[in-house]
């Protein structure tokens, strides 16, 4: 596992108070996706495409326009990361088919799916980047 999958795996995931990290369940997570009114979704961002730390103004730039794209799905606003490092995102309830195609046009390197009863999981969209 490289130093991009540990960091990943190491982060914890938060939108409207409910935390997520990947390979758990988190019943704050369920009932957060209940509330959103959705089965399943993902904890995805804009922030650092390719996971290259990029200017704080080009990071909301890009979150704001990734909010834009996704404007249709339900969402919950968040952040993610761990004791060194932090980045805005958001919990969107949905089909993670679509956050993967919504992955991909803001370069993300991967995003962490979540389906209620289950645990979160993380998704490579780009697998040359883990390593």
């Amino acid at each position: 596992m490289n130093q991009l999958e540990r960091a990943y795996r190491g982060s914890g995931y938060e939108a409207a108070g409910a935390v997520a990290r990947v390979g758990r369940r988190s019943p704050a997570v369920d009932a957060l996706l209940a509330r959103l009114g959705a089965r399943h979704g993902g904890f995805l961002g804009a922030w650092n495409p390719f996971s290259r730390r990029m200017p704080p103004g080009w990071n909301r730039r890009l979150q704001a326009l990734l909010r834009q794209a996704a404007r249709r799905l339900p969402a919950a606003e968040g952040w993610g990361g761990t004791a060194r490092w932090r980045e805005a995102h958001c919990l969107f309830g949905g089909d993670p088919r679509r956050l993967a195609v919504l992955a991909r046009r803001f370069r993300q390197a991967a995003f962490v799916v979540v389906r209620r009863g289950q645990p979160a999981r993380l998704v490579w969209v780009f697998p040359r980047l883990r390593g």
